[in-house]
């Protein structure tokens, strides 16, 4: 899997970079300010590629001396170096459509306004195909670095396609204005999509737990081996880049022996696996305090929509 990862990190880098030099060339020809933040916004695409491909290849190296928990941290810190990049260059687009709606300075060149219109449609096209190919590597794999690079390039097919009509608006109506506003547009995709990724990296930096849907499963998982121990607390999730960490204390009957009890660990252990295989899991095993004849799990006296919840 790392291999696929580092390969969809790779291709990502190589159509930025083709993207950036062409919508450059022809905004910077044309003189239109929405194709040259296209420009900028490709140009924060393509940093962002390159910190996801060498996160990518930092996460995948196994634990060492300094770093026992593995080194998924590394797409954590990248997905909030992206977005803190897609907001720098949503500031410079605003900044420069402004600028041009209060100055109206330049013009566009109606005459290769086709050229732009081309650019765009291209950039919406090898984005979306490249950006379908890295989210279903991101999903797949659990690598945050790879999706904030797939939901960068997802905005960029938007925003592309946004300056696309803007530009046909521009050949039909000879309206200007129309290019910085859609510039202006851009630039509010661009930030809500940098909110989504630092919400997201921010969470997983803080070790905020898995979301609800993967706790209520993971204890789902652990009351179906209800009958064979007396109950589970403490229970705690995290993540890790594409990591993620599940630790619980269970409580057994106290003449369960060492080995039954290992032997119920390991079993746990693996079925939280089947469904979540980048977990690492932690069981702590401690002994029934309650003095009864027979050991029953919370699990099996609750209603099917309470199961799980300790």
């Amino acid at each position: 899997m790392n291999g696929v990862k580092k390969k969809a990190a790779k291709l990502s880098v190589i159509s930025n970079t083709c993207l950036v030099i062409l919508k450059l060339a022809v905004g910077i020809a044309i003189g239109s300010v929405s194709i040259i933040s296209e420009a900028v916004h490709s140009g924060i695409d393509l940093i962002a590629a390159v910190v996801a491909f060498l996160s990518v290849r930092k996460s995948s190296e196994p634990p060492d001396e300094y770093h026992s928990y593995g080194h998924g941290k590394f797409e954590d810190i990248s997905g909030l170096f992206e977005s803190i990049l897609i907001f720098v260059a949503a500031g410079i687009i605003v900044y420069e459509a402004v600028n041009k709606i209060l100055g109206g300075e330049g013009a566009l060149e109606m005459g290769i306004l086709s050229a732009g219109m081309g650019v765009m449609a291209l950039s919406a096209g090898l984005n979306w195909f490249v950006s379908r190919r890295l989210m279903g590597v991101a999903k797949a794999s659990g690598s945050i670095a790879l999706e904030s690079d797939a939901w960068h390039l997802r905005t960029d097919v938007y925003t592309s396609l946004g300056v696309l009509a803007g530009l046909v608006l521009i050949r039909l109506t000879g309206i200007l204005l129309i290019d910085p506003l859609v510039a202006i547009g851009v630039a509010v995709l661009i930030m809500k999509a940098a909110y989504d990724i630092t919400r997201r990296s921010f969470g997983d930096l803080i070790d905020q737990r898995l979301p609800d849907r993967d706790e209520e499963r993971i204890r789902a998982i652990i009351c179906d081996h209800y009958s064979t121990y007396a109950d589970f607390h403490a229970l705690r999730t995290r993540r890790s880049g594409p990591e993620q960490f599940i630790d619980l204390h269970m409580v057994v009957r106290k003449d369960l022996s060492v080995e039954a009890a290992h032997d119920l660990t390991d079993h746990l252990e693996k079925d939280i696996r089947t469904e979540f295989p980048r977990a690492n899991v932690t069981i702590h095993v401690e002994p029934c305090e309650e003095e009864c004849n027979e050991c029953q799990s919370v699990c099996s006296i609750r209603s099917p929509d309470e199961k799980g919840r300790v």
